[in-house]
């Protein structure tokens, strides 16, 4: 299982014969093996990975990093408020850390004005919430594996005259 899985995380477009061939097992095991995986909740979705910098409707939007301080909630703990942070058309990604915060937001708007004010009139007044940092994300050079940034340098070897 864990081979297929490899597989599609470094191509989900591969065919169940492709991986079949790869892996020596029939495409009728492959099949069912990710119909499983798919069952099971391990596989959520299948997505297209888009450069942001080079794609026209990505590249006009601002991103930003709000760290957040909150209270949990009695037999909830932190879920209940991720919960009502998620749920937010704004935000991208919830998370759970350890340190001087609770929860890493990341969230996307159309201006900076649009982030501070999601964050302000959204977030901060939540129940719960006790401060926000908001960090504006200004590029992004790699993410879950993938380098966005083209390596234009040239890599030969000066010549001594």
């Amino acid at each position: 299982m864990e081979e297929i899985l490899d597989l599609l995380r470094q191509n989900a477009r591969l065919s169940v014969e492709d991986i079949a061939a790869m892996t020596k097992k029939s495409a009728a095991e492959v099949k069912a093996i990710i119909k499983k995986l798919e069952d099971d909740g391990i596989i959520l979705k299948y997505a297209a990975i888009i450069n942001p910098e080079k794609d026209v409707e990505s590249k006009d939007k601002v991103r930003a990093e709000i760290q957040i301080q909150v209270t949990p909630e009695r037999e909830h703990g932190f879920d209940a408020i991720a919960d009502r942070i998620y749920r937010f058309p704004q935000v991208k990604s919830v998370y759970l850390m350890s340190g001087g915060y609770d929860l890493k937001v990341i969230i996307e708007g159309d201006s900076l004005q649009e982030v501070a004010f999601f964050v302000s009139g959204k977030l901060s007044t939540l129940e719960g919430v006790r401060s926000t940092k908001t960090c504006f994300i200004l590029k992004t050079y790699k993410e879950n594996d993938i380098v966005y940034v083209e390596d234009d340098r040239d890599n030969r070897e000066g010549a001594m005259a």
